[in-house]
């Protein structure tokens, strides 16, 4: 049965040889569309693996822990002050910092509304008491000057965000002017760049401005400022008492998010009376990013197995040519005693070797995807360095081992899907009727 198949094969080889040119031209549609699939796919994946990299970066594998008012949190003192008590505390903090060790990082923070002045110029900005790994964890840029250092704890120093050092400072630098922050003097130490409003990005899952912030150590706003904070409102105190605004966990994996933080609400139900905080998990960041990225698999798929089809298409004309100009062939094996199996056989491994060639050729060619692709931005950026876009410059493509198999498979299933009609039309053929073809 071996040699039988051997033979076959050898064959089917030696006939298609006979018309290299037409051969040719048939697998090349095959190499096609195999490459194509496995191209596709590759530049797929690593335009998909980019994003969800910077997704990672903006926050999905951040638990953003924050303060919220509970339904009764009200706590009355007299008739003409009212104080709210409510929110997470600093204990929180170094609760979770010593029972989850297998965290990142910890970053805490305490925001409030404040008037910042500077001569006759104020601004109503949003005074964030923060640590230094603040800056990068909201992807912060500094303008001029420098962020906040370990050494400003407990200093009266302050960073400005682009739009309030503008106001407080139109026409100077800000960088070493002193400015009121309530009723104390800080001294500018440094201002950030503009950036555009924007939600669930690193430490926060809401929609903020950050161009109106003033930075200062957590420390000092804790010592100068405090927790409570007064207002008059309708001839009334109003007052709130919060310890942080806000806690990011970062933890090493997407996979480790849902259960730290899982642990993470289980400490804070045991030591919080009223549900004064909120545990929110922007994983769904991650999950959109893979929906996508399936969906665009699918579409890149379709359209190289459209190719493929076509290739398909191409190879069955060719072969109904070759059953029409070896009938007196036909004809003189089946009176040597050929069965219509044999005949079947022999053109459906013909269309077969001619696919799964072309297959090969173009699986080949598909794993070169990465080597050639940055050879070609090379060359295209050393002419014309311009021409690409930015993300073609940081874009590799990531071969996806399920692409290769599904092409080779693909062409392989095209070999056999259009070689059977051509097959089946030669084994049917009339004996008598084919040895008298000319």
């Amino acid at each position: 049965m071996k040699s039988v198949l051997i033979q076959t094969v050898q064959l089917s080889i030696k006939s298609l040889l006979v018309h290299k040119m037409r051969a040719g031209l048939a697998a090349l549609g095959i190499f096609i569309g195999t490459s194509t699939v496995i191209w596709l796919v590759a530049m797929g994946e690593g335009v998909s693996y980019r994003a969800q990299q910077q997704i990672k970066e903006l926050g999905a594998t951040n638990i953003i822990v924050r303060t919220k008012e509970a339904s009764s949190e009200s706590d009355e003192n007299d008739a003409n002050t009212r104080i709210k008590i409510y929110g997470l505390l600093r204990d929180d903090y170094r609760r979770i910092v010593e029972n989850i060790p297998s965290i990142r990082r910890v970053i805490p923070m305490r925001e409030l509304r404040f008037e910042l002045r500077m001569g006759n110029r104020t601004v109503d900005a949003k005074l964030v008491g923060c640590v230094e790994e603040h800056l990068a964890l909201n992807r912060l840029e500094i303008a001029r000057g420098r962020w906040l250092a370990p050494r400003d704890r407990g200093e009266k120093v302050v960073v400005l965000a682009h739009d309030a050092a503008k106001r407080l400072f139109p026409y100077e630098n800000p960088i070493g002017q002193t400015i009121w922050v309530g009723s104390e003097f800080y001294v500018v130490v440094g201002q950030t760049k503009p950036r555009m409003a924007s939600a669930a990005i690193g430490g926060s899952f809401d929609a903020r401005d950050y161009n109106l912030d003033a930075y200062i150590p957590l420390q000092t706003l804790r010592h100068r400022i405090g927790d409570l904070v007064m207002k008059r409102v309708a001839g009334e105190f109003q007052g709130e008492q919060v310890e942080l605004s806000q806690i990011t966990v970062s933890v090493h994996s997407v996979d480790d998010v849902d259960e730290t933080a899982a642990i993470i609400e289980t400490l804070l139900k045991k030591y919080h009376e009223k549900e004064d905080y909120a545990v929110v998990v922007p994983k769904e960041l991650l999950q959109q990013a893979e929906r996508t990225r399936a969906m665009f698999n699918v579409l890149l798929v379709v359209i190289a197995g459209i190719s493929l089809f076509v290739g398909g298409i191409g190879i069955m004309n060719i072969m109904l040519a070759t059953v029409t100009e070896r009938t007196r062939e036909i004809g003189i094996r089946r009176a040597l005693g050929a069965r219509r199996r044999h005949i079947i056989q022999q053109f459906l491994t013909e269309t077969v070797v001619l696919t799964g060639g072309g297959g090969l050729l173009g699986v080949m060619f598909g794993l070169m995807c990465g080597p050639l692709f940055r050879a070609f931005r090379s060359g295209v950026t050393l002419v014309l360095p311009d021409l690409l876009p930015p993300i073609v410059h940081t874009l590799e493509p990531r071969i996806a081992p399920w692409s290769v198999i599904l092409s080779l498979f693909i062409s392989l299933g095209v070999g056999i899907v259009f070689g059977v009609y051509p097959a089946r039309q030669a084994a049917f053929k009339d004996p008598i009727e084919s040895l008298r073809h000319e």
